[in-house]
């Protein structure tokens, strides 16, 4: 597995903003960019990923994020994530996501992501 795509996700777990923007300046490309669903717009650069980042953890604390499969094709990488943690309702919940990851070397170059497998309904 690609050493930088863990290191991105384990970011998402942490409760501290400056060791966050650390982590995943180590694994993503100077300018290395990031995009979801719920990203305002394509996000370059670890300030503006961190900060992102941030606000998830801000607003789901405790959660952590897990690469759950990996999968690879030259330096592409097809990634599904597990994001758990305490639910709204007080019980432990999961929610997966979809990456699509470009790597150069040991760092991050794109990543879009998805919400849900994309499974057929």
């Amino acid at each position: 597995m690609s050493e930088c795509i863990s290191t991105f996700f384990d970011a998402w777990g942490m409760r501290d903003d400056s060791p966050r923007l650390d982590t995943i300046a180590a694994a993503f490309a100077s300018e290395g960019n990031y995009a979801d669903p719920r990203s305002p717009e394509p996000l370059t650069g670890a300030a503006a990923i961190a900060g992102y980042v941030n606000n998830f953890s801000a607003g789901a604390l405790g959660w952590t994020a897990s690469v759950v499969n990996l999968s690879s094709t030259g330096t592409s990488h097809r990634v599904t994530v597990a994001f758990g943690g305490m639910g709204p309702d007080g019980k432990e919940m999961v929610q997966h996501g979809q990456y699509f990851t470009d790597v150069d070397g040991d760092k991050i170059t794109r990543m879009v992501g998805f919400v849900g497998t994309g499974a057929p309904e």
